[in-house]
């Protein structure tokens, strides 16, 4: 796991978008928009933390928030155009790093990596994502 963090460290795939900020544009992406309590559950976070993050998201123009329609007290984030595209660039980047560092591994090699990384992922959703992530309007 370590070379996980050494892997951000030395290179410039998240020059555009601090990792932070991609998880949540990825999400809103991926799930669609959702309100801020919606998403801290989805990426297993305190919900203040999500509000800091979405604030820097709305500073920078990267997503909007509106007044969910059922409920005026919760809001509704959603990516913005800017949002999606700098999303697209950083993930696109990222696919790239990862193919040049795969690009010698064998289809059984990349099947079993994908496998592994898959039950990984599992496992650590169902031990630390107490909630499960629920989809919002």
């Amino acid at each position: 796991m370590r070379n996980f963090e050494l892997l951000h460290r030395r290179t410039v795939v998240h020059d555009r978008l601090d990792r932070a900020q991609y998880l949540l544009l990825r999400t809103l992406s991926d799930r669609g928009p959702m309100t801020i309590t919606t998403l801290a559950c989805t990426l297993g976070l305190d919900p203040a933390t999500a509000g800091r993050q979405v604030s820097a998201l709305t500073a920078a123009s990267l997503v909007e928030s509106t007044a969910d329609l059922a409920d005026r007290r919760r809001w509704v984030v959603t990516p913005t155009a800017d949002g999606l595209r700098e999303m697209r660039v950083v993930r696109d980047r990222r696919t790239e790093s990862h193919a040049e560092l795969l690009g010698d591994w064998g289809p059984e090699d990349l099947r079993a990596l994908g496998t592994m990384l898959d039950r990984y992922n599992r496992a650590v959703t169902s031990r630390y994502l107490l909630t499960p992530p629920q989809r919002q309007p």
